[in-house]
């Protein structure tokens, strides 16, 4: 337990004190950096950090395939409480924000006044910064979530949790859920969701957050994922799995699943989400949906293969093609409410496996990317590789 002093106006003491793990370069141990004073300016507020997950980009930068600024706090899904606030601090719905709430917050830190900010696309904001994305600096030291604490800067979209909610749960909100609810916003402009097939390739955290939410909206949805034990926890989540690798007039061979869709009076394929950024899945994301259908790429935000894309046929399909990053605050919101009603009946807390300590961060990055979870958490003050 930490114990904040304030030694005059924003200007904070903690015993102990915070302390962030630094990222250098891929091949380096993360080290310790501790942050005893903390200046909160109007709008901020200091978070102690319950429980972070482990995304998928943070095992990317660690092992050197995607470029990221160091030295570097990472860590941008997790859940904490409000120990400090900053004169003005507000939550997303625009009530004060409060000592001793607990929170999760967008991993955007936006203006709201430019060109881009005023087109409702604060997650590309002219002076963005990002949680578990930016170059430690004087100031800004407790700036990721593998931490003991994280400074929420003004411009952050902060959502209020309920106490009930497992931090198993609330962590990944901060991307993977509210990414998934900006992947199914984009595709319900075009095509809505209720009684119609829904592919998703990929069934990590992201593939898995979609069909859930997909399954509520009324979607028919198929999660397609080489791992079969992804493919169990997508049928758990009431989706039909398909494995990619299967041979044609197999039962787990996508066109098996449309076939008897078909068979049952559904349309054709209109909804595609791509979450895995395997060329292989985006070919399959654009080439799989029918005519008028949407396909939404959302995986490929690091590095990857190039495809070919035949312009004739997305044009006689009718097809329309659109990437997702990130997501706006107000899908932060919808992305908790989706969790708080759903955490009872959809197995969502065991898609984290093993927690644990801060100062195992490296070991937990290691276990990440082994993919034998779909997330690994990171929790300060957690006894070592704890099993849920």
């Amino acid at each position: 337990m930490h114990t904040v002093v304030r030694v005059a106006g924003p200007d904070l003491i903690l015993r102990p004190a915070p302390v962030a793990m630094v990222w250098y370069e891929p091949g380096r141990a993360h080290e310790a950096l501790a942050a005893p004073g903390v200046h909160l300016s109007a709008g901020e507020a200091l978070v102690e950090v319950e429980l972070a997950t482990v995304c998928g980009s943070d095992v990317h930068t660690v092992q050197g395939h995607r470029s990221a600024p160091a030295p570097l706090v990472l860590g941008h899904e997790q859940v904490g409480r409000v120990v400090a606030v900053g004169e003005g601090a507000v939550r997303a719905d625009g009530s004060p924000l409060e000592l001793g709430d607990r929170v999760v917050w967008t991993v955007a830190v936006s203006c709201g006044e430019c060109d881009r900010c005023r087109r409702g696309l604060a997650q590309k904001c002219r002076t963005l910064a990002k949680y578990g994305h930016e170059r430690v600096h004087r100031g800004w030291e407790l700036s990721g979530g593998f931490a003991t604490h994280v400074q929420l800067r003004a411009g952050t979209g902060i959502v209020r949790v309920s106490e009930q909610l497992p931090a198993l749960v609330a962590a990944p909100a901060s991307c993977a859920t509210a990414t998934a609810v900006a992947a199914l916003e984009a595709a319900a402009v075009h095509v809505q969701l209720a009684g119609v097939p829904l592919l998703v390739t990929g069934g990590g955290m992201i593939g898995l957050s979609v069909a859930a939410i997909a399954r509520e909206a009324g979607a028919e949805v198929v999660v397609s994922d080489p791992d079969a034990s992804r493919r169990v926890l997508a049928r758990r989540f009431g989706a039909h799995a398909v494995d990619p690798a299967a041979a044609a007039g197999d039962a787990e061979h996508l066109d098996s699943v449309l076939a008897g869709f078909a068979a049952r009076g559904l349309p054709e394929l209109l909804i595609a989400i791509e979450a895995s950024g395997a060329a292989p899945a985006v070919r399959t994301a654009i080439s799989a949906v029918g005519v008028g259908g949407v396909a939404v790429l959302v995986g490929s935000v690091s590095p990857g293969g190039e495809i070919t894309l035949d312009p004739e046929s997305v044009v006689r399909r009718l097809v329309t093609i659109t990437g997702v990053h990130n997501y706006s605050t107000a899908q932060l919101a919808r992305a908790v409410a989706f969790l708080e009603r759903s955490w009872r009946s959809l197995p969502l807390d065991e898609l984290v496996g093993t927690t644990h300590a801060l100062d195992e961060l490296d070991g937990a990055l290691a276990e990440a990317a082994t993919g034998e979870y779909v997330r690994v958490g990171v929790a300060p003050g957690r006894r070592p590789h704890q099993q849920h």
